[in-house]
């Protein structure tokens, strides 16, 4: 019998006070149904998929009409109808509260700090709204943000949501080009943006490319400038209006007119990463992203009225997104912009502490970041709230998971958690009245019918796989914007198996039920003709000391593929013969001998996208001499220059 225990349970007074366990309470009440645990809930979930979307709505207390139909054509990926009958507002579910506790507060990093009560947030949100209406924007028409994650980000999203139109955002550190691929697919007739933002301290001016993308997208008919870092003048900007100009005609609004509309009426369009071509233009609708984000907030993330819920992100990731939703249950959101490195990573729990932060969310790789320069919030700071972290981005690395029981918090419900902007939510998350076992997801998302397939597509149990939901869900894309047969779409997620979403990921499920990611299975590696996922040698290499970052490709090598690992060591080191052989050896006594890479090579900075994933694809690409389209996708293009025309990945 196995010794292992998990690194976290959670206490019979947490389990008992649990919205989750409540929820359970509500169904068996309502259809009858036993759940002895977790799994049961699952199971029932995606056998009975009208009844738990049902109970859902009714639990959360959706505002709007529900109607009779829950379901219609079960059996079409895609193709099903989610709550065909139903009426509804995403604003209007986010916007419940009136009162003058705070539903936003803000740090754009030491620079800027600032609160608005729920009261002020609605008061702002009707005066948006309605000088969006007065200049002509309606249902469908696309309002687009430039913005850092301000207060003013979220106030434009939920007053374009209230009139039925549709947002989409990007961050400011996005170059212009980048931006005209993404907004110049979707001719939005709004756009706010800012006239500069900090970074690292660092004031950075916007208006120069505002005023450029105002230039090249003539769908323009207002540009809307709201102030942050005082980024000069803005004269030159084609159609801008500050925004004080732009709400004073309507500053004595107080009510929103909130249009009730169909279930999956479109909220969100969303952007793939676009390194291999421009963006895929996603597009998300008001009702599924609604029941899915309740769901993970109060189900999955325990969130509670008067709770307060933080996570990093910019908004170029959907994880901003996300964010916002926790307005609906009833949390107070901690927004944060800027570098999360500031006070060499401590103003993040300086935030925590000031603010009672109760689930802080951020990245795998911040994280890892933090362990690596021995930060010890558990020491310096007191987060006696703090009840969940949540991390996401990259798979986290099970020392990561030691890292935050040791060095963060004891008691605390750690949730690794992945999903997508393909579906703006999470097919695997976390679970707060399970056990938390080291470098494992804790489970399935309710209603989402994931499996694990092999490549003749059967399920598979403790085997590397691909991740698949062989079940419709409600936040399926209702289509990708300019693909009017659907082609693009049904290409991206339905190809590999027929009527099955297939996700892309190379996962595994646990003897606990947990599951593990390898990494994208569009990267995996296959030397000899095994399936090897890239994480597999990241955890490997990343614990040791001098690695700060890694990046590993399969390189086309003499009618076979071999594995080429690039590390990026700590200042002033230098990779020698001696750290070469720990790493490989790390890496052979921890995996097997087809995981040693053939060649490491040490490198200055690893190319990652502006949502801080590495880009292994990009990496393989150049290698091999193919182009790399897109280049306005990542954060930092140059560091791929290195890659090109090595002699070392030639011998």
């Amino acid at each position: 019998m196995s010794r292992e225990k998990p690194l976290w349970k959670p206490s019979k007074q947490r389990i008992a006070a649990a919205n989750l366990t409540a929820f359970m309470r509500s169904a068996t009440r309502r259809w009858g149904a036993e759940f002895p645990d977790f799994d049961a809930l699952h199971r029932w979930s995606v056998m009975q998929p009208e009844q738990f979307w049902t109970t859902l709505w009714d639990v959360a207390g959706v505002v709007g009409h529900r109607g009779g139909r829950v379901l219609v054509d079960a059996n079409k990926m895609p193709g099903a109808q989610w709550f065909p009958d139903a009426r509804l507002n995403f604003a209007e579910n986010l916007l419940r509260s009136h009162d003058t506790a705070d539903a936003l507060v803000f740090w754009g990093e030491d620079k800027v700090k600032g609160r608005a009560s729920h009261a002020e947030l609605y008061r702002a949100v009707a005066q948006t709204a309605a000088a969006l209406r007065d200049m002509g924007v309606g249902k469908g028409d696309r309002v687009a943000a430039y913005l850092p994650n301000l207060p003013a980000t979220v106030v434009a999203m939920l007053a374009t949501a209230s009139i039925g139109a549709i947002f989409s955002s990007a961050s400011p550190d996005f170059g212009v080009q980048g931006v005209l691929d993404r907004f110049g697919q979707i001719a939005p007739k709004v756009l706010f943006a800012c006239d500069g933002y900090w970074y690292n301290g660092k004031a950075l001016d916007c208006l120069g490319k505002v005023a450029e993308i105002a230039a090249r997208m003539p769908s323009l008919e207002r540009v809307v400038i709201v102030p942050y870092a005082d980024g000069g003048d803005m004269a030159a900007v084609k159609n801008g209006v500050a925004l004080a100009d732009f709400l004073a005609p309507f500053a004595g609004e107080r009510e929103i007119r909130f249009e009730r509309l169909p279930f999956d009426h479109p909220l969100y369009i969303m952007y793939s990463s676009g390194t291999t071509g421009v963006p895929k233009c996603i597009v998300h609708c008001a009702g599924g992203a609604l029941l899915q984000h309740l769901k993970e907030h109060k189900l999955h993330g325990d969130v509670k009225p008067g709770d307060r819920v933080f996570y990093f992100t910019t908004c170029g990731w959907m994880m901003w997104n996300w964010l916002v939703s926790g307005l609906a249950a009833g949390a107070t959101l901690l927004l944060y912009d800027g570098s999360p490195f500031v006070g060499r990573g401590t103003l993040l729990f300086d935030y925590a502490e000031a603010e009672g932060m109760t689930h802080f969310g951020t990245s795998a790789k911040f994280i890892d970041a933090i362990a690596k320069i021995n930060l010890a919030p558990v020491k310096t700071h007191k987060l006696e709230k703090l009840r969940a972290v949540f991390s996401t981005g990259s798979p986290l690395l099970p020392e990561a998971f030691g890292y935050v029981y040791d060095n963060i918090k004891r008691d605390v419900h750690l949730a690794s958690i992945s999903g997508g902007t393909d579906l703006l939510a999470c097919f695997v998350l976390g679970n707060p009245i399970g056990p938390v076992w080291r470098g494992e997801i804790q489970s399935r998302g309710l209603g989402m019918a994931v499996e694990v397939l092999d490549e003749a597509g059967r399920p598979v149990r403790r085997t590397k796989g691909e991740l698949v939901c062989i079940k419709p869900f409600p936040s399926m894309p209702i289509g990708f914007w300019n693909d009017p047969d659907g082609g693009k779409y049904r290409a991206a997620y339905f190809e590999k198996y027929p009527n099955v979403w297939c996700h892309g990921d190379f996962i595994e499920e646990t003897a606990h039920g947990g599951y593990i990611i390898y990494g994208r299975s569009d990267a995996t590696l296959n030397p000899g003709g095994v399936r090897i996922g890239t994480a597999e040698i990241y955890r490997q290499v990343e614990k040791l000391h001098e690695v700060l970052e890694s990046l590993v490709i399969g390189q086309d090598w003499e009618k076979d593929t071999r594995v080429v690992l690039f590390v990026k060591l700590r200042e002033g080191l230098a990779l020698d013969d001696a750290l070469a052989k720990r790493i490989k050896d790390t890496i052979r006594e921890n995996t097997t001998p087809r995981h040693v890479p053939a060649r490491i090579l040490q490198v200055g900075d690893i190319p990652r996208t502006k949502s801080n994933k590495i880009v292994e694809l990009a990496v393989r690409n150049i290698v091999h001499g193919q182009p790399v389209k897109n280049l306005e996708a990542l954060a930092n293009p140059e560091a791929l220059d290195w890659f090109r025309n090595r002699a070392e990945l030639n011998s």
